[in-house]
């Protein structure tokens, strides 16, 4: 195995494929990227059993060979290498000889054959969808889904691909995050996965870097995005995603208008002084105004009204600060609509001008 490639071309894609490779590993091998050459590409490969990322890159006159070699340390060899310089690869008695200018190193290997492939069963159903859109509509959810619930069918986020539309919905158990992306009509089909949360989190940093359209393909045990230069395989969560439509608050009479960001920045000064541990914080809801107040163990406490638009009956609820903060963090509207029913319901978050994403937070005692 010999190529010759630009640092700038093969930095990239590694450093996407290295994100995949934990650091803490049962397998030596794991910890490795998979090096495939052909003569004319070089595809890279990193997993941790449970998501597979596949990088691919061109090259000119190769000569072809696989092995493995630790993955971090190659990357940090790359990053370090001058700009735009050159780097020389070349496997001689089973090392991986790196050479660039005056700068010579080797790199231990493991054989190809003992590097594992995540299982892919036959596709049973796939779509093409804009990069960005699908990154958007990950962005605009993921923060909700749960992290190390022993409810494990929470510690991800359910895709639901219909005949034109994909939507994404988490919850931790205590918010649900929901929004929609309309897309071509490809089948009259709908099916629902369950995504874990690592394979969300490297799917949302691989779309960053891409441009154009991906496709999603998904089969019985894994969903699969690719492109041109990526293939990311990751597994499904074997589980029953609780039935999100029901979480949904139908009966709110209450509606609340009011100036995103300035809500926003009164809830982050505010929360500045409550629980550290149980972030409450005390929302009235009067006519044409909102009183935020939170206190914490140490007898300090803070309060702000915000003036917003509502003409009903007051109502108190507690909630807890950090749910209201993530919703209003990731609406990009200069407004948002908050509909209560009363001091012992959810409240539903929405976009005034637009339908596509709906946010439920549940209320807490205080």
């Amino acid at each position: 195995m010999k190529f010759s490639i630009n640092r700038e071309t093969i930095l990239r894609p590694l450093q996407q494929v290295t994100g995949v490779v934990e650091r803490r590993q049962t397998l030596p091998v794991l910890a490795n990227v998979l090096m495939q050459v052909t003569e004319n590409q070089l595809s890279m490969t990193g997993t941790d059993l449970e998501v597979e990322l596949v990088g691919r890159v061109d090259l000119t006159d190769a000569s072809p060979g696989d092995i493995t070699v630790p993955a971090r340390k190659l990357m940090d060899i790359c990053r370090e290498i001058p700009e735009k310089a050159d780097i020389e690869f070349q496997l001689i008695d089973q090392r991986l000889e790196i050479k660039s200018g005056r700068f010579r190193s080797t790199l231990s290997t493991l054989p190809a054959v003992d590097f594992p492939s995540v299982d892919t069963a036959a596709v049973e159903m796939s779509s093409t969808i804009n990069s960005k859109a699908l990154k958007k509509l990950l962005d605009s959810t993921s923060f909700a889904m749960a992290q190390q619930d022993v409810r494990y069918f929470l510690n991800g986020m359910l895709i639901e691909i219909g005949s034109d539309y994909v939507r994404s919905v988490a919850t931790d158990g205590h918010r649900l995050a929901m929004a929609n992306l309309d897309i071509e009509a490809e089948s009259d089909e709908m099916r629902q996965v369950i995504v874990p949360r690592k394979g969300i989190l490297e799917m949302q940093r691989l779309l960053h870097e891409l441009d154009g359209d991906v496709e999603i393909s998904i089969g019985a045990s894994h969903l699969c995005a690719s492109s041109g230069e990526y293939t990311l395989t990751t597994k499904l969560v074997d589980g029953r995603f609780p039935e999100y439509e029901r979480v949904i608050p139908k009966n709110g009479d209450k509606i609340i208008h009011a100036d995103r960001l300035e809500l926003r920045q009164a809830l982050n000064r505010t929360a500045i002084l409550s629980n550290e541990k149980f972030r409450g914080i005390r929302v009235i809801f009067s006519r044409g105004s909102i009183q935020l107040s939170a206190n914490n163990p140490e007898q300090e406490e803070a309060e702000e009204t915000v003036s917003v638009e509502y003409d009903g009956e007051e109502i108190e609820i507690g909630f807890n600060v950090s749910y209201l903060q993530d919703v209003l963090g990731v609406l990009e509207s200069d407004r948002v609509r908050i509909t209560v029913h009363d001091g012992n319901s959810s409240a539903l978050l929405e976009d005034p001008e637009n339908e596509d994403a709906v946010y439920v937070v549940m209320p807490m005692k205080l």
